[in-house]
């Protein structure tokens, strides 16, 4: 977030074109003149206690910095529960998460800036001289282009910034001379060779001594990169350009920017949250204002603010129209998809939105920032910490919270904007709960689970970098602080770059890119700063009425009375509540009391329909302690029907030249038909059969008699497909996903239901592809005609006497074990799966880890009943199939393994040729996707 003002001056309009000058000096005006305004109904807070809490503020940062120092350095961070360092490579891969360690001590240069800030300005020239003295940047280590540039390369610029700002006082950094700065071009010129794409967006990954795509490097084969990951490079790229003079580095960010602009979706103004780099097709098409795609938006506004290009104002206000206007529903910021803005992706939001409401103060925003604010407060005081995910009704989705600094941040600046005393009670909250539950002898430590208090070993670099900032200057007067901090601008990892930066250097060509891609309303722009006369009109209690109904958002205890009053409506005729057993998807007033109970339906992208609640928009307290219970009855029905039918993944194995069983594909069963765990596996070429759905007698029996008939889902029951094959006399079905671009890669594995009625006539087995995977036995019947597959409960080992006849080549030969068999959808999460939206969090840098959802469930509609799935407040209706991913899995307070995925299959690269290009060709046309214009 951004110290400085979001506009053109303060209460009056300044021209389009003003001299930047201008603007940057009149900017940081805004916020200050804010807080001269602050809401009644919070007592104002002593100067004596404001300076107590700071001082707190002080001993915490302290005691982090001290032991990190002490224990950890120059390791990149603290492990706080075990007292030492941690290093990559000497301690167990934590995936994603550790992309940020690249052997650089992290910590220390990310707390560079923040010593400044806390006044401990001795503090902070010992730290730049060990910088100096220990850091190396020329580490053969594989690190996150994004986590580098936020937390290297900004607090590098960061530590520049206050270093020359002190050296200019005349008491301190005296012998300083850029020092930082070179360190950090040399960072930057390392970092340039992510960018060699033919679409300008960065690789997610470079090797800080090799680079991309040489083989000791060990990366630059990834396709995906996250929005946020290309779209938060403009600010640190752009000050490294302006301060040594060298432009490449903001011509690259602006580069990455503009693609990114031009690449959204048209018609709704959003962009996705994973981008394929070379293509520019969207990979993952859900929106929101979270992990993903958070500081993408974030740095539109904040460039326009450092570099006075109005065009980067442009699109912000384009993308912010669009996420009041679909995303935002107050006080809940909601995934949609960005074709299909009116429907939400998913029912439940991550930590990292909780920026969001300081990113509407800098918009000028207000009203939305203090609701969103209020809520997420709300669910703070319940659990103590913002959990990782929760859902619309506010339970714990995830339960991890690695300290996360955002609250914080959008607390100092409604803070700022408001200038209510109710944010310092707020501020006050956060260091108490930090001191009683997160404070170990050696730190703090990152909460495991926010429900037990269980810790995780972790201290992350960006808790000492923001959150000791943010909490210190929400109690700070002007005076405590040795500079005046209107005059920079907050990177999204809360490092100072000074706003001068925008008259220095201006090297570069600002073409406007905007107007090219969309007519731009301008009645959507604000040339000014918020003026405080209008963000509080008259009222002195404006942001405690926003605030009150929200009070009790979180709480859901039914009043009393209730039971009693529902007893009185049953007895004038009322109809008695609707219960899971008799509810039908079909019946419109059946639907229609869903409605009055608060219930709605969702409908998802792979065919069912999700049910979710959400108790205020009941039509009645009643009502929603119906539909409480009627979700409560829902999953119970479906756990006790899951129980029963639970069945584990199968194996679709092409053994065929040339594939010889290196190709298997992941496959879900089936509820009836042969149980190939208990019988041998079934072994025969695949014929298509026709009609191609298989919901009438087939019309070329004599083409699939004795094969394995593939069909495509739809149209009719499974059971149904299944016997009409069987009578033409095949001897095994695939059934294949008619949802074009479905994959088992994304998308929870399913198990095909009955129809309801007694399938034991059914003798063959029947398995389910994704369509992605089906599309793989469809393009090698295209290739090669004859191709023959193997049906198992898991795979085999490969065919030698096969691969031997085809004199297989000498690579071929190198690969003749079982564990080397290719896998397309490598592992299947048996406990814990996610959704296609919830498996893609972590590309964000700074990534959720989702170690633990709430309960799901399943059940067949064809038995007269709905499935619900997901978790204990979302359910899922599937005409066909039943989810199998979902089971019970609460985690304890004994501090289990937060990871319990269980690997089905082995994982290798493909090493035939034409399997590389089939497979490129695949994942090529599952992103291609038409914009809806």
């Amino acid at each position: 977030m951004s110290e400085a003002g979001g506009g053109r001056g303060c209460g009056s309009p300044v021209p389009q074109r003003a001299p930047w000058s201008l603007v940057a000096a009149t900017a940081a005006l805004c916020l200050v003149s804010a807080t001269s305004v602050w809401t009644a109904g919070a007592a104002p807070m002593s100067r004596e206690e404001k300076q107590k809490l700071g001082n707190q503020v002080l001993e915490m940062f302290d005691h982090a910095y001290g032991n990190y120092m002490e224990h950890a350095y120059p390791a990149d961070e603290l492990m706080p529960l075990t007292c030492r360092g941690r290093v990559r490579g000497q301690e167990p891969s934590r995936g994603d998460v550790d992309d940020a360690l690249g052997k650089f001590s992290l910590t220390l240069i990310d707390s560079l800036d923040t010593l400044v800030v806390l006044n401990k300005t001795k503090e902070f020239e010992d730290a730049v001289r060990k910088v100096l003295r220990d850091v190396n940047l020329d580490n053969d280590v594989v690190v996150s282009v994004f986590e580098t540039n936020i937390r290297v390369l900004g607090g590098l610029l960061g530590g520049h910034s206050l270093a020359i700002m002190l050296k200019e006082k005349g008491e301190y950094m005296q012998w300083y001379n850029d020092e930082l700065l070179q360190m950090a071009k040399q960072l930057g010129y390392k970092l340039l060779p992510a960018f060699n794409t033919t679409s300008g967006l960065p690789y997610p990954r470079i090797n800080l001594k090799f680079g991309i795509r040489k083989p000791e490097a060990r990366t630059g084969t990834e396709t995906d990169t996250c929005t946020a990951c290309a779209g938060t490079l403009i600010l640190e790229f752009a000050a490294l350009s302006r301060f040594t003079g060298a432009t490449i580095f903001e011509e690259y960010a602006r580069k990455a920017l503009d693609f990114l602009w031009e690449k959204r979706q048209r018609s709704s103004n959003l962009v996705g949250v994973t981008i394929n780099i070379h293509t520019g097709d969207w990979v993952r098409k859900d929106s929101g204002v979270g992990a993903g795609i958070d500081s993408y938006y974030e740095y539109l506004l904040k460039a326009y603010v450092l570099l006075g290009d109005d065009s980067f104002l442009e699109r912000f206000n384009t993308h912010y129209d669009a996420i009041m206007r679909y995303i935002s529903q107050p006080p809940l910021l909601l995934d949609v998809h960005i074709h299909k803005p009116m429907l939400n992706a998913r029912t439940w939001m991550d930590a990292l939105l909780a920026f969001f409401p300081g990113l509407q103060v800098l918009k000028g925003d207000i009203r939305p920032a203090i609701e969103t604010h209020e809520m997420l407060y709300q669910v703070i005081k319940k659990h103590n910490f913002l959990p990782e995910a929760f859902t619309t009704d506010f339970r714990v989705h995830w339960a991890q919270h690695p300290l996360r600094p955002e609250f914080a941040e959008s607390t100092y600046f409604l803070y700022k904007a408001t200038g209510d005393p109710y944010y310092l009670e707020v501020g006050k909250t956060l260091i108490e709960n930090l001191n009683k539950y997160a404070r170990v002898p050696c730190g703090f430590a990152a909460m495991k689970d926010v429900r037990t208090g269980s810790h995780e070993d972790r201290m992350d670099s960006f808790f000492l970098a923001e959150m000791f900032k943010y909490l210190y200057l929400l109690f700070a007067d002007k005076e405590d602080i040795i500079f005046d901090i209107e005059d920079y601008i907050f990177t999204t990892e809360a490092h100072l770059l000074p706003l001068w930066l925008s008259t220095t250097n201006q090297s570069i060509s600002k073409k406007n890119i905007t107007s090219e891609y969309t007519e731009l309303d301008d009645s959507n722009f604000d040339w000014t700063c918020p003026n405080t006369q209008i963000l509080f009109p008259n009222d002195p209690l404006y942001a405690q009425s926003i605030r009150e109904p929200l009070k009790n958002v979180v709480d859901k205890s039914c009043p009393r009375g209730i039971i009693r009053v529902r007893e009185e409506s049953f007895r004038s005729g009322a109809k008695p509540p609707l219960r899971a057993r008799d509810f039908m998807a079909t019946n419109p007033e059946h639907l229609e009391i869903l409605k009055k109970m608060g219930v709605s339906l969702i409908h998802l992208k792979d065919g069912r329909v999700q049910l979710v609640q959400h108790a205020i928009q009941a039509a009645s307290s009643i009502d929603a302690e119906d539909g409480l219970r009627f979700m409560q009855e829902m999953i119970e029905l479906s756990s006790q029907q899951q129980k029963e039918q639970q069945l584990p993944p199968r194996a679709v194995q092409i053994v065929s030249h040339p594939f010889f069983g290196r190709v298997v594909l992941t496959a879900g069963p089936a509820q009836f038909g042969l149980d190939l765990s208990k019988h041998k596996e079934t072994r025969g070429f695949v014929a298509s059969s026709k009609p191609y759905n298989g919901c009438s007698e087939l019309t070329n029996p004599e083409a699939v008699m004795g094969k394995i008939a593939l069909i495509q889902r739809g149209q009719c029951m499974f059971a149904e497909k299944a016997r009409n094959i069987q009578n033409a006399g095949a001897i095994g079905g695939i059934v294949i996903d008619d949802n074009e671009g479905s994959s088992s890669d994304t998308a929870p594995l399913f198990q095909m239901a009955g129809d309801g009625k007694d399938t034991d006539d059914i003798k063959i087995p029947m398995l389910f592809l994704f369509s992605k995977e089906g599309s793989i036995i469809l393009d090698a019947i295209r290739e090669y005609e004859e191709v023959e597959v193997l049906l198992s409960d898991k795979a085999k080992d490969r065919d030698p006497e096969m691969e031997n006849e085809e004199q297989p080549s000498e690579n071929d030969s190198q690969n003749q074990s079982a564990e080397q068999m290719t896998s397309i959808s490598q592992e299947v999460d048996l406990v814990d799966q996610e959704s296609p939206e919830e498996s893609s969090l972590n590309s964000h840098p700074e990534s959720l880890s989702p170690a633990d959802t709430d309960n799901a469930a399943s059940v067949s509609p064809s038995e007269q009943n709905s499935n619900p799935t997901e978790n204990h407040e979302t359910t899922s209706l599937d005409g066909e199939c039943t989810d199998l991913d979902n089971q019970l899995q609460e985690q304890s307070e004994t501090e289990e393994d937060s990871n319990p995925n269980v690997s089905w299959g082995e994982k290798v690269q493909p090493i035939d040729s034409i399997l590389a290009d089939w497979n490129e060709d695949i994942e090529a046309f599952e992103m291609m996707e038409k914009d809806e214009l």
